[in-house]
């Protein structure tokens, strides 16, 4: 089997994921639903923002769709949507994520709001 690209899942590349399960959203809206999600400790830049989306649409973990909108400017928006192989890879991630917070409990690493 080849390996993929994005193996391992850059956070950039998991947080755009997330950002996607919820909404179709484009460049912009990815990267405010970064930055609101993790509490504004990721900012993504948009080097980094269009890196990632371009490596996730080869490896068709997100789409590009279409979208009609009344919105001016809209014809040069570029919408994306998780796909079903995109939500199971954010599936697995968060579930290794869960694994290793349980670990990290269990020793006793957090304190506060994370125990």
């Amino acid at each position: 089997m080849p390996k993929r690209k994005l193996d391992p899942l850059p956070s950039a590349a998991f947080q755009i994921l997330l950002a996607l399960a919820g909404e179709d959203l484009h460049g912009y809206g990815i990267m405010r639903q970064v930055a609101d999600q993790t509490g504004g400790r990721m900012r993504l830049g948009p080097g980094t923002l269009y890196s990632s989306i371009q490596a996730l649409l080869e490896e068709e973990l997100i789409e590009e769709v279409q979208r009609g909108s009344t919105e001016p400017n809209h014809e040069r928006r570029r919408y994306y949507r998780l796909t079903s192989a995109g939500r199971k890879i954010a599936r697995s991630e968060a579930e290794k994520l869960a694994d290793v917070l349980r670990v990290a409990r269990v020793k006793k690493i957090f304190r506060g709001d994370y125990v």
